[in-house]
């Protein structure tokens, strides 16, 4: 299921892994093809192997110039573990179908940039500790400073489709909002000045600010539910032993961390806190992408069994168990607030689509899958109970006239 979440289809440019953000999306690492074993010491022979997407900026390239944050990052743990490093190259469109086809394959040891909650693919993967946060940022002329909402009163404002910042601001009519599909696409309305201001996904919003508009601008994070979260590295459950390695050494690697964000454009000011309660995820990694935060779980209801044509009475403990659920896993592809833009894939019209058979499809799909579409089966991932929960959610968002 697709969150990323934006994100994993975790990609940094686009709404799943990008806004999920809360990726996002994903992984990295570098490999420097002129160290020799010797360089390494005894444990030469223990090659460290990330995934990595080759086309993710500012999280991960192919380019050896210009690798990308999380690649870079997977370069200095392999130093500090006396470990060479290489990659396995992998397009992160689908969060979790990205995991499986790789890490949980074997085609790799770990992936930078996961969103580390327990709803992201449960036990079937350990996370490292947080190695930084991600946020949504408001982008403006410099000397411009955004502190509160109330500092985009007269203003218009680029939001991303279906994002956080987009519901927050729906609700406040003296903003005006022009809606685009991209922080590329927020970042050059302002830059054309078609808007005042870019509320985008800021680790995008920093690299285009850094490279493309060469400082133009002020890239000012925002904290908040739906708005910030934290990504790890994720390695499958079997390899224990290496995530507590790598936590061994992620400490040591706290200063180059920090540089590596300056370097890949990173905003590096405070977050600015916005409190209002908004209910949404957020991309992680963007396609990264959710790019995403989870939310604090309910302890839920345990609903009925059933036969997967009757959905069982909603509470309110189900449905906020399914929001966490799903803006930890589902929507990495599936795209913040349930609509994912870049493939007009829109699980707010699943009742217009589907009227009374919404519940039959929705049941069908998540145990069975839709693997020509790249939708997995999750029968054994989640339990029905899980499901019924996700259910809950999806219902509260459908749209009635669509």
């Amino acid at each position: 299921m697709p969150l990323l979440t934006e994100k994993l289809g975790m990609r940094g440019n686009s709404r799943r892994v990008r806004d999920a953000a809360f990726a996002a999306l994903t992984a990295g690492l570098l490999l420097m093809g002129a160290a020799t074993s010797a360089a390494y010491g005894e444990d030469a022979d223990q090659t460290l192997r990330f995934c990595s997407d080759p086309t993710n900026m500012p999280f991960s390239s192919d380019n050896p110039q210009m690798p990308g944050l999380y690649n870079e990052i997977g370069s200095a743990i392999g130093v500090a573990l006396h470990r060479p490093v290489t990659f396995h190259w992998y397009k992160s469109y689908f969060g979790q179908r990205t995991v499986r086809e790789t890490m949980l394959a074997k085609k790799c040891d770990a992936m930078i940039g996961l969103p580390p909650t327990k709803a992201f693919m449960g036990p079937a993967i350990l996370f490292s500790q947080p190695i930084t946060d991600v946020h949504y940022a408001l982008v403006s002329a410099k000397g411009h400073k955004i502190t509160s909402l109330a500092d985009l009163k007269g203003l218009k404002v680029a939001v991303q489709y279906e994002t956080t910042p987009q519901n927050m601001l729906a609700s406040h009519e003296e903003v005006s909002m022009h809606t685009v599909l991209s922080p590329d696409e927020g970042m050059k309305s302002l830059a054309d000045g078609q808007v005042d201001v870019a509320f985008v996904w800021a680790p995008v919003a920093g690299w285009l600010n850094k490279t493309v508009y060469q400082g133009r601008f002020s890239v000012q994070e925002v904290s908040g539910p739906g708005l910030s979260g934290q990504v790890a590295i994720g390695f499958a459950k079997w390899s224990g032993a290496l995530r507590d390695q790598v936590n061994t050494a992620l400490p040591g690697l706290k200063d180059t961390i920090a540089q590596l964000k300056v370097k890949y454009g990173l905003p590096n000011m405070q977050a600015v806190e916005f409190g209002e309660n908004v209910s949404t995820g957020m991309p992680l990694v963007q396609k990264a992408a959710a790019d995403a935060a989870a939310l604090p779980v309910a302890t839920p209801a345990v609903a009925p069994a059933n036969d997967g044509v009757t959905p069982p009475p909603a509470t309110p403990a189900m449905v906020q168990a399914g929001q966490t659920t799903f803006d930890g896993t589902c929507a990495h592809c599936h795209g913040t607030d349930a609509v994912q833009s870049d493939w007009h894939i829109n699980l707010k019209l699943l009742h217009h689509r589907y009227g009374n058979d919404m519940y039959k499809v929705f049941w069908k799909t998540v145990h069975e899958g839709r693997v020509s579409k790249g939708m997995p089966s999750w029968q054994g991932v989640f339990t029905d109970t899980d499901f019924n929960n996700i259910f809950a959610f999806l219902s509260t968002l459908q749209k009635k006239d669509p």
